[in-house]
């Protein structure tokens, strides 16, 4: 066990080293404000403080660990070898930056609660964000920063030993709506055949009728191929159906319809299988927890995860809704159209409430990439090698890489020909040495 002397254990300092240590680097950590209890510990040990004690392995704490609410911090950010850093504070310690307070800046999303621009769908963006302005969005900063942290300690303590951790996945398959023509109802059938019509959308009216017919198979029904996948792969899938009622912004399939129910059933016997929220379930609670109910209810078991329509974010109150309705895990934190980590990390971690300073039970699982994202590089050689790239970024610290598709991204037709590719090359990652 990792020993820490500080001269205050605040919250703060718990919940950042907790991660640091012990979920990224498979260390217990524990924590004293007694010297003689810190000297008679034969193990690892530092001290997290202002002030060295003797020579003992030293890094200098930032004040922003032991305040409470927000303050306005400058964070100006270093260069620190091949990635960056921040709360630089000098070689008097055994590294030059606090990274535990840089790590909890980043984790908390202490920027998210700061005044920020949001977009069309009240969402904070990458641009507004740190990473994105000082260009290392793209790392796991947090992992690589305890990988540093490990080597400083392992010089110091040669003989301990340290776990060794693996690279996972976590493959997410977002299903707003199973089907393109399927169990849409006789209004909207109605209503899409117009739109093809007025639309001279041909092609897509044949292929309407044809499928409701009975004909040829839904373009969106890509179920049996991604379970397929699943049976090869030694890490669990996790679905995410929506089941909310119809909106402007959601248009999915009317839960009561019994092949629906089937379909989550049948995809929930080889899959982890979560709640999709609707657009508005953000800002309601209590349409939340009738999702939730409904979704229970087809399952018969209690729902774990969780994950908000659009990637929709509104701190603290959307984490707080969760954690009143026992929601243990959320797939909400990313960004749609940019690829990397929006909490520097990536490695799950758990939700800190600022505004009561204190570390909940939910456990945040940032992805890192969405299929849209991918849009960005026309040809199909982009495509693979900006994943190659943010795949070995994962790989290099040992992390969990959370990637994001939709059903109809496996149609492999249109803009979407060649994501099956895409995709077997995240499978392919886990098996790779």
């Amino acid at each position: 066990m990792l020993l820490v002397y500080t001269h205050n254990i605040s919250p703060r300092v718990k919940y950042v080293f907790k991660h640091i240590c012990t979920r990224v680097l498979g260390v217990e950590v524990g924590f004293t404000t007694k010297i003689e209890a810190f000297i008679a510990h034969d193990s690892i040990k530092m001290s997290y403080t202002k002030q060295q004690l003797g020579n003992e392995f030293f890094v200098r704490s930032h004040d922003i660990m032991f305040e409470q609410g927000l303050s306005d911090i400058e964070v100006h950010v270093h260069d620190w070898d091949t990635t960056k850093c921040f709360f630089y504070i000098g070689e008097k310690g055994t590294i030059p930056f606090d990274i535990f307070a840089a790590a909890f800046y980043l984790l908390s999303r202490y920027e998210e609660y700061l005044p920020h621009v949001k977009d069309e769908f009240g969402r904070f963006t990458a641009k507004e964000s740190l990473g994105y302005k000082h260009n290392f969005l793209h790392q796991p900063v947090v992992d690589i920063w305890a990988y540093k942290f490990k080597e400083a300690l392992q010089k110091q303590f040669p003989d301990f030993e340290f776990p060794i951790m693996k690279y996972r996945i976590k493959p997410i398959i977002d299903v707003p709506s199973p089907y393109k023509y399927k169990l849409k109802g006789i209004m909207r059938t109605i209503g899409g055949t117009f739109k093809d019509l007025f639309g001279f959308k041909f092609r897509s009216l044949y292929m309407r009728f044809t499928v409701i017919l009975g004909f040829q198979h839904d373009p969106h029904d890509t179920f049996k191929y991604v379970i397929n996948r699943q049976k090869s792969s030694k890490f669990k899938f996790l679905y995410f159906f929506l089941i909310g009622d119809y909106s402007t912004y959601d248009k999915g399939v009317n839960a009561n319809k019994k092949s629906f129910v089937s379909l989550i059933k049948h995809v929930a016997d080889y899959c982890h299988v979560g709640l999709k929220t609707t657009y508005f379930a953000i800002d309601d609670a209590s349409i939340l927890k009738k999702e939730k109910r409904r979704m229970e209810d087809i399952l018969n078991i209690p729902l774990q995860a969780s994950r908000q329509s659009f990637s929709r974010i509104n701190l603290p109150e959307s984490y707080r809704n969760l954690i009143d309705l026992e929601i243990r895990e959320d797939y909400t934190m990313g960004y749609v159209n940019i690829i990397g980590f929006r909490a520097g990390s990536c490695t799950p971690f758990l939700f800190y409430d600022l505004d009561y300073e204190v570390q909940t039970p939910l456990l945040i699982n940032s992805y890192h990439l969405m299929d849209y994202a991918l849009l960005q590089n026309k040809s199909l050689l982009d495509k693979k090698k900006v994943l190659n790239e943010i795949i070995n970024e994962v790989k290099q610290v040992n992390g969990e890489f959370v990637p994001v598709f939709h059903n109809y991204t496996f149609a492999d037709i249109g803009r979407w020909n060649g994501f099956k590719e895409v995709f077997n090359i995240i499978l392919d990652s886990a098996n790779e040495k």
